[in-house]
């Protein structure tokens, strides 16, 4: 999800996109800006202050700047540059310069930056079929895009990638797909995957389910555990009572 940063960053986007677009329509001007970036790079974006121009030549200057620092690499600088410009396109295309290098993760927080809905989708889809299952996940969720989580939980499901399985079921607060999860996990052995998934489920009777299990194969502390979430007092009293260390 994103950070409380990250919502403020968009934020910024959001309302300097369009006073940025006048700026960008008029190309022509923003090379004369041109002459002072080299210095201006040099000096830092941080410690650059802008605020005696006015808003078209600041814009101006500030997209300069990026397109300078993305041509050198610096991504991140450029990011600041075309964040405090409002410059969706040029966010977007950055995205794309983070792919190249495989930089997956990133290049979702510029495209979400940029609002580039078709550009998220478009990522997580390729995140999916390559494996990369935490990015693909990450895209879907800046999307809300439940169909497609569930499709990502389902292979996680079926892969037995429990964890982000139960991360996306989670996510999606899909009560029965993290059931499902647990019993997949309870038939495999994997008992504290099946506790967390049972506990998010916020299903007694599986909870019990796994606690009897686990006493039947002497795990007294999961068994506890298990017991204690679905408020089963009575075997929690019994483990305590007839088995010294539980």
């Amino acid at each position: 999800m994103a950070t409380e940063d990250s919502v403020i960053m968009k934020k910024m986007v959001d309302n300097m996109a369009q006073a940025s677009q006048a700026v960008l329509n008029k190309k022509p001007e923003m090379d004369n800006f041109k002459r002072i970036v080299p210095s201006l790079v040099e000096k830092g974006l941080d410690n650059i202050n802008l605020t005696m121009f006015n808003e078209e030549t600041r814009l101006g200057i500030l997209n300069a700047l990026g397109d300078e620092y993305q041509r050198k690499g610096a991504l991140d600088q450029a990011i600041k540059a075309f964040i405090l410009s409002g410059n969706r396109a040029a966010l977007s295309g950055i995205g794309h310069d983070y792919e190249k290098v495989a930089l997956f993760s990133n290049a979702i927080d510029a495209y979400r930056l940029a609002d580039n809905r078709d550009e998220l989708t478009r990522i997580g889809d390729k995140c999916l079929t390559d494996g990369r299952l935490a990015d693909a996940i990450k895209a879907y969720r800046l999307l809300n895009n439940n169909e497609k989580l569930i499709k990502v939980g389902d292979f996680c499901l079926n892969k037995a990638k429990w964890d982000f399985a139960i991360e996306v079921f989670a996510a999606i607060k899909n009560k029965g797909k993290l059931v499902d999860v647990g019993d997949k996990c309870l038939s495999d052995n994997q008992f504290a995957y099946a506790f967390k998934a049972y506990s998010l489920a916020e299903d007694k009777d599986k909870l019990n389910l796994l606690g009897d299990t686990c006493l039947r194969q002497s795990m007294l502390k999961m068994a506890l555990d298990a017991y204690d979430k679905s408020g089963n007092s009575m075997m929690i009293q019994f483990i305590k009572e007839n088995f010294q260390g539980a």
